[in-house]
């Protein structure tokens, strides 16, 4: 790993950029694509091939103050009904533009808490995704999964609609960083659902944790990092906590004081990153970690691996459809992204109609950046030849898009003139590499740190 100083001076810790879980990012949709460019896409998707759905819950029985997430709180299951109609709805429509023979790679249920969904409701919507496509054998179905919001009769219910991968939310252990951060969930909590969850049948358990969150010290990372391990996940997701108040408005509960400072972010991460490799994880990109028999970690050997809205994913599908209140689809196209509000989405689903409020039109230039984007994310290299044959793009312009990469970080990567390879440090200057090839970058103030 480089010194201190090189990633001082390449300004790793102070440079806000964008994850770049999509290029262009989100902020960057607008109200360019419309409903009936959505529905045009929906129809276009080829016949035949397989495709990803995600679906969001937004509700919450609490609101946890470090949530970036597009959430609203329910101290009862009163909205969770009509909702559920309204994904319902949304499904039929979409199956009625698309062609009849795709098939269904992935599911994800996300949000919010979907394990506010009673063993009833799950059922429900379980028969609904039976019908609305057939599964491929080997489709993943996964679930996020808050251990406080969930008991056996619902993990039950989710294991018998299909649900094969399980994501626990535990951000830390420590109850005075869970104090800070407005969230209790004791290890001993967690622990019994996970041995629920085993105990259901469910192969693939992925863990998410939290480096940079108030008054966290590596000693309490460490002890945080011991008790997950002990649960023996398939994978894990260590993510650095975004603090973002002038976008997520309940943030402003964190103590701004008590939040590590960015070198502090870089010890806590590699805490955690070698206690993870010392017992058996490999690295993934910049910030997962999986088992060596996970499909990630075969995903990342085979340079499969790519990014989605949840990260890291081993899903290849070139579409995903995104249903619920503020979710975003994916096509080859563009970007289409629902209504963000829960009353403004049930009144266009009400209506029949598509619930698109934004989005963003691909032109070729930008295909092209974001697959060199994903390839530094994913693989940390970039095959120019390969490049120029999959874009039609002369070899000497893509040498010339890439000149202030190889300036700025000559001192990580080798260059033999065809390949790019980030050498040293490549996890924790992805994001900044990436951002130099970003044609879209909004000023960096903008978005979360880089570490």
């Amino acid at each position: 790993m480089a010194s201190h100083d090189r990633l001082r001076q390449l300004g790793l810790f102070d440079a806000r950029v964008p994850r770049y879980t999509s290029y262009p990012p989100a902020n960057h949709f607008g109200d360019g694509v419309t409903e009936s460019r959505h529905a045009e896409w929906i129809a276009a998707v080829p016949a035949g091939t397989r495709i990803s759905l995600y679906l969001h819950i937004p509700y919450c029985r609490r609101l946890c103050w470090f949530c970036a997430c597009r959430t609203q709180g329910t101290a009862t299951d009163r909205p969770l009904t009509p909702y559920l109609g309204y994904l319902q709805a949304e499904l039929q429509t979409v199956s009625a533009l698309l062609p009849p023979d795709v098939r269904l790679g992935q599911i994800h249920l996300g949000g919010g808490t979907p394990t506010l969904l009673s063993p009833d409701m799950i059922a429900d919507l379980g028969q609904t995704l039976a019908q609305f496509r057939p599964w491929a054998p080997d489709l993943t179905f996964s679930v996020e999964i808050d251990p406080t919001e969930v008991d056996a009769p619902r993990i039950d219910a989710l294991a018998a609609i299909g649900m094969n991968r399980a994501s626990i939310g535990v951000q830390d252990f420590d109850t005075v960083v869970q104090d800070a951060i407005g969230r209790a969930q004791s290890f001993a909590q967690t622990r019994d659902v996970v041995t629920r969850l085993r105990d259901a049948g469910i192969g693939s358990l992925n863990v998410d944790l939290l480096y940079g969150l108030p008054h966290q010290t590596r000693a309490r990372m460490a002890d945080s990092v011991q008790r997950v391990l002990s649960l023996n996940p398939d994978r894990i997701a260590l993510y650095g906590y975004a603090h973002v108040p002038w976008m997520a408005k309940r943030q402003v509960m964190i103590p701004a004081d008590a939040l590590p400072g960015p070198e502090d972010r870089l010890q806590l991460f590699e805490t955690a990153r070698r206690l993870f490799v010392w017992d058996g994880y490999a690295e993934i990109g910049i910030d997962h970690f999986a088992r060596e028999g996970d499909s990630m970690a075969a995903a990342a050997r085979a340079g499969r691996l790519r990014r989605n809205f949840q990260g890291y994913t081993d899903d290849t599908a070139d579409t995903l459809i995104g249903i619920g209140a503020s979710a975003i689809s994916r096509f080859p196209q563009g970007y289409a992204q629902n209504l963000s509000t829960s009353s403004r989405y049930a009144a266009a689903i009400e209506e029949g109609r598509l619930a698109t409020e934004r989005g963003h039109a691909m032109t070729a230039e930008d295909r092209l950046r974001a697959d060199m984007i994903e390839d530094l994310m994913c693989r940390f290299a970039l095959d120019l030849p390969a490049l120029s044959a999959r874009h039609a793009v002369p070899l000497a312009a893509l040498r010339d898009m890439t000149a202030g990469l190889r300036d700025r970080f000559a001192a990580h990567l080798s260059d033999n003139g065809d390949t790019i390879r980030l050498t040293d440090s490549s996890r924790l200057i992805a994001r900044l590499a990436a951002h130099s090839l970003d044609a879209r970058a909004l000023p960096e103030g903008r978005h979360s740190r880089a570490l």
